[in-house]
């Protein structure tokens, strides 16, 4: 398999882990103790980017490795630089305000559903050809 793909897998990895530490930096800023999950509003903000990002990340990953096999590394590739962007501009919108995420949440989103559907043509194609 190809390094870039391993490369965006890590780099996915590592945009989550930053997202879960700026769960814990808020959770002192605003004094919203563990297990507690709600408090002030800029914190729900910040645990739901965490949160949404986690629930993306069960699609992606395996779709982005699926798609790179079947289809395309390359392609994976770029696809997985597209949803970085999106989970970026997604947190960075979600931490102003609510309905500044759409746009990061709609980049992500398409991206992992091109990942997906091309893995299952690729799949299927792949199958038809053995």
């Amino acid at each position: 398999m190809s390094p870039l793909v391993s490369l965006i897998t890590t780099l996915a990895l590592l945009l989550y882990f930053v997202l879960t530490i700026n769960v814990s930096r808020y959770r002192v800023k605003y004094k919203v103790s563990a297990p507690q999950m709600s408090g002030h509003q800029d914190f729900e903000r910040v645990l739901r980017v965490q949160q949404n990002t986690l629930e993306q990340l069960v699609l992606f990953l395996p779709g982005l490795w699926l798609f790179s096999l079947y289809v395309s590394p390359l392609w994976g590739t770029g696809l997985g630089v597209v949803w970085l962007v999106g989970r970026i501009a997604f947190a960075w919108g979600y931490y102003q305000a609510a309905k500044k995420r759409v746009i990061g949440f709609a980049i992500s989103s398409i991206t992992t559903l091109v990942l997906l559907l091309g893995s299952l043509i690729g799949i299927i194609l792949f199958r038809v050809q053995i």
